[in-house]
């Protein structure tokens, strides 16, 4: 992939609109895990456990990145990444089994471990969506971060304001997984070059979740309160 590319920046921006919309619930992590310590403290947890969290999910998502160079794991992982672009539209989040620290080790400790594995989804996306490019993970997160840790509470507002933007964030998950699916060698040794099939799938693959996902988040807001 070329540097400042129509393509390296069409990826870039994917990555930093996977990162917003599925690390909008870092502030509420951030937040549960420091709320048990002094104000003068909290700066200080909110700093490095993000700080922590960051190198994690960067370290992991580089990993991940040359894990989908092995054969067999472009096409698991683009189903996967279309499970989870599904799941972004119909799941509830729940973030109460985040416990808060007593201490400035243990709450920096939560956010971390906390963050790693609610990121999961989030490193395979980038992952997916950097096209085994190295430098297009480091410089979204150079980019994405900083708006994930002081801007993810003004995220988590306009989410719920707009919820357009989770339909975004999923439709980019599911035209990624698209991607990573019709990159796998012996399917795109059987497509070839033709992007008729690869775009109509790509289509398929966003009308799909989109649909199915809104069905449901139809179905759950039509039944009665337990």
């Amino acid at each position: 992939m070329d540097f400042f590319s129509a393509q390296f920046f069409s990826a870039l921006l994917a990555i930093i609109v996977i990162d917003l919309v599925l690390a909008g619930d870092n502030a509420i992590v951030i937040g549960m895990a420091a709320r048990n310590l002094p104000k003068e403290h909290q700066r200080k947890v909110i700093f490095w456990g993000t700080a922590g969290a960051i190198v994690v999910r960067a370290l992991a998502t580089l990993a991940v990145v040359w894990l989908l160079r092995i054969p067999g794991l472009l096409l698991a992982g683009g189903l996967l990444l279309i499970w989870i672009a599904y799941k972004l539209l119909t799941d509830e989040k729940d973030h109460e089994n985040v416990s808060a620290g007593d201490n400035i080790a243990a709450a920096i400790r939560t956010i971390i471990i906390a963050d790693t594995v609610m990121g999961l989804d989030n490193v395979l996306a980038v992952a997916g969506a950097a096209h085994g490019s190295f430098l297009l993970v480091v410089l979204g997160l150079i980019i994405s971060v900083p708006i994930m840790v002081w801007g993810s509470t003004m995220i988590v507002k306009l989410i719920e304001r707009y919820p357009v933007i989770i339909y975004i964030g999923s439709g980019v998950l599911a035209l990624t997984a698209a991607k990573m699916i019709v990159k796998e060698p012996f399917i795109a040794n059987y497509i070839g070059d033709n992007a008729l099939i690869r775009w109509g799938f790509a289509v398929l693959v966003i009308i799909g979740v989109l649909a199915l996902g809104r069905m449901k988040k139809q179905a759950n807001a039509m039944k009665p309160a337990a």
